[in-house]
């Protein structure tokens, strides 16, 4: 789960400039939530603790690094990327640290970019591409798509998770191959075969798949 924070005036004025453009339909990928929780490989506690690091981010976001950054936090196994805005490369920092000192966070990926926010039909597009890289996730022979988080911002796909390499490769080959996809950033934790075996919710689920070996 993510949240977005706005430049507001600015940000108010690029959305109803883009509201001109065409919607592009969205759909829904996946399954219910309490099946996909089950299939994924952090425990129920991890994730309810990825979801209190966003929450507590984005409360203790002040008012006026809000008002220079559109920022969206992420966090998959206590590891939490940020992505979106900023005006200048202080409040780029100012953002950083605040993730860097949320309670419980094990490590930071600052990818904001240095600009203004994105338009409408740019975020439109970013979630129409998070929808079609873990539709072909799903898709693939080597890889779950309950084992991978996808974030899009400005047509780069990042892939969080917690994966055995050659399920990186397969995860990485997918989106790279997704049109529209301008670039592809790994955040994986690699696990050995052994572990992702231990750590699978179904019994069987990982003898149903098996990843291309590494180079």
């Amino acid at each position: 789960m993510t949240h977005r924070f706005s430049l507001r005036a600015l940000f108010v004025a690029l959305a109803a400039a883009s509201l001109l453009q065409a919607c592009v339909p969205l759909a829904v990928v996946g399954v219910g939530t309490g099946v996909a929780s089950t299939l994924d490989r952090r425990t129920y506690g991890e994730q309810i603790m990825d979801r209190e690091i966003e929450t507590k981010f984005n409360r203790s976001f002040p008012a006026t690094l809000e008002a220079k950054t559109a920022v969206s936090a992420t966090s998959f196994n206590r590891w939490v990327l940020l992505t979106g805005h900023a005006i200048d490369e202080p409040s780029r920092g100012e953002v950083e640290a605040l993730a860097r000192q949320t309670s419980n966070v094990r490590e930071v990926f600052n990818e904001i970019a240095l600009g203004y926010p994105s338009s409408f039909g740019t975020r439109n597009n970013d979630s129409f591409l998070t929808t079609k890289v873990k539709t072909r996730l799903f898709d693939s022979p080597y890889i779950s798509g309950h084992h991978v988080k996808v974030v899009t911002e400005s047509g780069i796909v990042y892939l969080l998770g917690v994966v055995t390499e050659g399920e990186s490769l397969a995860a990485i080959e997918v989106a790279r191959n997704t049109s529209g996809v301008q670039k592809v950033v790994s955040l994986f934790e690699i696990i050995t075969p052994e572990r992702a075996k231990q750590l699978n919710a179904l019994p069987d689920q990982s003898s149903s798949k098996s990843a291309p070996k590494a180079d």
